[in-house]
């Protein structure tokens, strides 16, 4: 896909490159081509290419044409003295990924441009994988390498994806087939291989890499440059007429995607109070986090210690269990101190036995400091677990208030799942959501939600991909797992409380749940590896998925998972419609042949249920192209299209929609966000979505990404609404969210913006022209609500300029006084809201947006 601003040097370059063809004499048939690594083993395989082999000059030469993807993210990701081979037109690579795993790497290209996603085969013979050699005998791929131990093995393959056991051979014969030359490239001795290839195929890497480097200037430009960019321009004014042609749109195009990172839901949108509340933190959430953390003892010749014998469940296997002579006590102080209200109402609960016999009297206190807020007194006599209730109810407000559990006698007491939990939440919810988190998400008016992740899905490894089973009924038997992102999940946020949140806030609910893989970039089983479920569990997997619709959808009376559903107390059905296999994924043959097992699976009993797929992280790229193949080839309903890319990227980036199929697998852009909180990215994100109006036809839903942070607790930046225990803090890119997700159209109206500038000639005269630039960044879009019969007018202005816009519309069936919202400041600004006012319209009205500013005009139908 070409953007616009390239569109005239992509026709120059390819008219030169013609030119070039019409006489062979200028250049040779073949050239020689060098392939290797800079030294850094992140970089990947770069290219040089010479004539005679003496001369080399670098494609780039910082430009790297496949990096490794096996490892967790960043530094890990690793490539080790790659082996190329260029057979029939196409390219294959091996790699060994590190010197500890029995397992190396592999793709291949048809261009050297994009490559096949990796695999990583594994070798049965307990040796690890270095230096290897790749060849082609007897139409047999052939590797020859060593290993740590001073060994050397051969494996084959017909297909390059299954492998033979490894052979031992001797070293001369891996030394026989060692192609590993040093060249030096641009003054720096390099070690690589040499193959000769046909000079069209390096002229088509040259100009690919040109255009890459030019786009990447592109998609970095800032409003920094604006003085520099509109030099000579005076103001500018601009003309918005409609056709009168419209089409139908997705009225589904603002939605959000809740993950659980940036301590989103435990400590954020989740109102429990109680951190730790079950005693099962541990080390694979944080390396020094335990069972104990964040709970303190006090009291002389106390001690507690963790217990896991007959526990409550086995799902909470870890209890406390506190000794005392006389006055121990346990202290929690919530997610950095707990937040209570002189007058409201919390409940508190816990789980308690005598471990002893004897009965017990425990005192618990909410507490300020030294001041007591409220208490309960609570008599322990059972020898087994009994949950006992109480409700607390401050008498003074407190920011770092803590939860204390005095034992008053003397004796052993167990305790588990200590909660405090208010009853103001969101909708009066039990077990519900923090109020104003939760409204500030409900005042987007979002058409769906995406949950629970992201990378928290399909997990740090395979024993950590996301089961909803484990996520409903009751608290103390839902499973709690470490979190991706370095934290714990305690699930008392599950998929019913998702739900209903959902239908709480009149969204679609989205679930999106693993393909039977975990995460490429895991830190944890396989080194990074995309695993996969074994082959033969597939089916039990796949039946897990549809149990969720089945929950979602089925009648109680008939479904033993509808039962839960009614229970839980939610007899109606959620009326699920979309269902997400898979996140941001490597489009590997792991995941190819599970994703296809499940989403077969899924649509021959539930034919009527939208299958999301994925196409991984990128806009661009192997995943993509290879996600984008898959999606086509099985006909998959929709896919998941991520990027996070800066503010350049989307203005030079507004066709990039209008080339797709209206007839093929939709678009659900369901990660994206342009790397900043200042009005700038906001206005970018505002031009985009005015772009995804435009192509509303086939981009049918969209939510930035990531949703909530919490302040001191935030691992991705930058994130949709900031907060900490007692305010929210939505930032400038969620107003953008919010004006268009309470102003969505459901068709979309033609027209165009044309844009002028007055510039000063060399006689001082005025004159008007075009400004490319500013037509890039005065930007529209005109959609009707047919609900309401509005018309929404939005216009972008990512100019220095106030842009006077002449409004050529039919609106004589409209009332004449609209409404409008505008977002404007400096580019830099990053604390500004939208101001509301009115502005009477007719035909031929001139509405002047400000200079760097997002206007939201709303026009009610007589």
């Amino acid at each position: 896909m070409r953007i616009i601003l390239l569109a005239a040097l992509c026709f120059i370059l390819q008219q030169a490159t013609s030119a070039r063809n019409v006489n062979n004499e200028n250049h040779p048939d073949s050239v020689y081509v060098f392939t290797y690594t800079s030294g850094s083993p992140t970089d990947g395989i770069k290219m040089a290419y010479s004539i005679d082999c003496r001369t080399w000059i670098p494609l780039g030469p910082n430009h790297s044409f496949v990096k490794s993807d096996f490892g967790s993210w960043g530094s890990n990701k690793r490539m080790f003295t790659p082996s190329v081979l260029y057979d029939n037109g196409k390219w294959y690579a091996v790699w060994n990924v590190n010197d500890e795993v029995y397992q190396f790497a592999t793709t291949e290209s048809n261009n050297f441009w994009v490559w096949k996603p990796q695999d990583y085969p594994y070798l049965n013979n307990n040796e690890n994988f270095l230096r290897p050699c790749l060849s082609k005998q007897a139409d047999k791929f052939l590797v020859r390498y060593q290993t740590k131990s001073g060994n050397n093995y051969e494996i084959c393959s017909n297909d390059f994806h299954q492998w033979s056991s490894p052979q031992q051979i001797s070293s001369e014969e891996y030394n026989h087939s060692n192609k590993r030359k040093d060249v030096t490239v641009s003054g720096n001795k390099l070690s690589g291989e040499i193959h000769r290839v046909p000079y069209p195929l390096v002229e088509e890497l040259v100009y690919k890499v040109n255009d890459a480097s030019l786009r990447n200037t592109l998609y970095n430009e800032s409003c920094s440059e604006d003085a520099a960019r509109f030099r000579g321009v005076k103001s500018l004014k601009a003309r918005l007429s409609l056709t009168g042609e419209s089409k139908p749109i997705s009225t589904d195009l603002i939605g959000i995607f809740f993950e659980d990172i940036n301590y989103s839901a435990d400590g954020g949108l989740y109102a429990e109070l109680i951190q730790n509340r079950d005693f099962e933190y541990n080390n694979l959430d944080r390396g020094e986090w335990n069972p104990k953390s964040f709970w303190e003892l006090k009291g002389e010749g106390a001690s507690w210690e963790i217990s896991t014998d007959t526990p409550i469940h086995a799902n909470n296997s870890h209890y406390a269990v506190l000794k005392s002579k006389k006055g121990a006590s346990l202290t929690n102080n919530g997610f950095d101190g707990i937040v209570v209200k002189q007058g409201d109402t919390y409940d508190l609960s816990l789980f308690a036995k005598s471990m002893n016999g004897k009965k017990q009297m425990i005192t618990v206190m909410l507490k300020d400091g030294d001041k007591t807020l409220a208490s309960t007194t609570i008599k322990v006599s059972s020898v087994s677990w009994k949950q006992y209730k109480s409700i607390l109810t401050p008498t003074a407000d407190a920011e770092k208030a803590s939860l204390t559990i005095a034992l008053k006698g003397e004796g052993d007491i167990g305790l588990d799942f200590i909660s405090l939990f208010p009853q103001k939440t969101f909708k009066n919810r039990h077990n519900g959501l923090r109020a104003d988190l939760a409204q500030t998400l409900a005042d987007i008016k979002p058409r769906f939600v995406r949950f629970p992740g992201g990378c928290v899905s399909h997990g740090n490894g395979l024993e950590n991909m996301y089961r909803w089973i484990e996520t409903i009924g009751p608290l103390w038997e839902r499973k709690s797992q470490s979190n991706i992102w370095g934290y714990h999940q305690s699930k008392g946020l599950g998929f019913y409380e998702y739900f209903q949140f959902c239908e709480d806030i009149g969204a679609e609910p989205l679930p999106v749940l693993p393909a039977g893989v975990c995460c490429q970039n895991s830190s944890r089983g396989g080194h990074g590896q995309q695993g996969g479920l074994p082959m033969n569990e597939m089916d039990d997997y796949a039946q897990e998925l549809m149990n969720l619709i089945d929950w979602a959808n089925g009648d109680p009376k008939t479904s033993h998972y509808a039962k839960l559903r009614a229970e839980a107390g939610h007899p109606l059905p959620f009326n699920l419609k979309y269902i997400g296999v898979g996140n941001e994924d490597l489009i590997s043959d792991v995941f190819v042949e599970r994703f296809n097992y499940l989403n077969k699976k899924i649509k021959a009993k539930y034919p009527n249920i939208q299958v999301v797929g994925t196409v991984g992280p990128f806009f661009e790229g192997s995943d993509y192209e290879y996600g984008w193949s898959l999606a086509r080839k099985e006909n998959i309903d929709i896919v998941d299209e991520h990027y996070y890319v800066n503010p350049g990227w989307y203005i030079h980036s507004q066709n990039y929609y209008d080339v797709y199929d209206r007839k093929g697998t939709k678009v659900y852009l369901g990660e994206w966000a342009s790397r900043g909180n200042r009005l700038e990215n906001a206005l970018a994100e505002a031009l985009h979505i005015t772009n995804l109006e435009r192509n509303g036809d086939v981009v049918v839903m969209s939510s930035y990404a990531p949703l909530l942070a919490k302040h001191g607790h935030t691992q991705w930046n930058p994130d949709l609404i900031y907060f900490n225990n007692t305010d929210v803090f939505p930032t400038v890119n969620y107003y953008v969210q919010q004006l268009c997700g309470n102003n969505i159209g459901s068709r979309y109206v033609y027209g165009d913006i044309a844009v002028k500038a007055t510039v000063e000639g060399r006689n001082g005269n005025m004159t008007e022209v075009n400004n490319e630039s500013a037509s890039l960044r005065v930007r529209s879009s005109v959609v009707i609500d047919e609900e309401s019969n509005d018309m929404i007018i939005k216009l972008v202005n990512i100019t220095p300029f106030d842009t006077p816009i002449e409004l050529q519309l039919d609106i004589q069936s409209y009332q004449p006084k609209a409404t409008v919202n505008v977002l404007s400041g400096k580019p830099s600004d990053s604390d500004i809201k939208p101001a509301i006012s009115s502005l009477m319209l007719k035909s031929g009205t001139v509405y002047t947006a400000p200079a760097y500013s997002f206007s939201v005009i709303r026009l009610k139908r007589i």
